[in-house]
């Protein structure tokens, strides 16, 4: 048999481009939801499982910012710097 291309698997490989830093973002978002009285935690939970930018304060533009980042993108980040030893 050949090999054809339609039998190999495919790797892709995403460019980078001028994305948020997502750690500096969390960060901003969790001081802006603390200085506010929210437990930032809650709000970011919220906010992962829902999607709805309503969990995330407009202070210090924390909304703005959280909507910056896709969410996908955002637990892909979280799960593999939680996942790595």
């Amino acid at each position: 048999m050949s090999d054809s291309k339609l039998d190999r698997t495919m790797m892709f490989k995403a460019v980078e481009t001028d994305r948020p830093d997502v750690r500096a973002v969390l960060e901003q978002v969790y001081q802006a939801l603390e200085e506010k009285g929210y437990n930032p935690l809650d709000q970011l939970v919220g906010y992962l499982m829902t999607g709805d930018p309503a969990y995330i304060t407009s202070h210090r533009e924390a909304r703005m910012l959280i909507k910056q980042l896709d969410r996908d993108e955002l637990l892909e980040t979280l799960l593999r710097s939680f996942l790595q030893k």
